[in-house]
């Protein structure tokens, strides 16, 4: 069986092409595997729920029988302590769950801290 001349030409144009519109489409379009969709997908889901978790950590610590934690937290400077401190006064730590959400307590440290001037 022969083959036409023009198929082999034609061939490569296929797969230049398709190799160029792989390349286009996950560096400049923004196409992206399963797993890299899953991982995005588990971040934001994690945001999510930090975010709508602070309003409840804030109010721990605002009713927090042992005001002494919150004033010795307000007076802190470092971040990292601060962190340290909503975590180990149990602020960020949610009804049945064992241990604090570092994320949470994070953003909480961050929210009690208020602006800085």
């Amino acid at each position: 069986m022969k083959v036409p001349a023009w198929v082999k030409p034609g061939v490569w144009g296929v797969i230049v092409g398709a190799i160029a519109i792989m390349i286009a489409g996950f560096w400049g379009l923004g196409w992206v595997t399963g797993g890299s969709a899953n991982r995005m997908a588990n971040d934001r889901a994690e945001a999510a729920v930090v975010a709508a978790l602070v309003p409840f950590c804030v109010a721990k610590a605002e009713h927090d029988p042992d005001q002494t934690r919150l004033t010795k937290f307000k007076a802190e400077e470092s971040s990292y302590s601060r962190t340290q401190m909503v975590s180990d006064a149990g602020w960020a730590t949610m009804l049945g769950t064992p241990s604090p959400n570092q994320a949470l307590a994070s953003a909480c440290s961050d929210k009690l801290k208020g602006p800085t001037a």
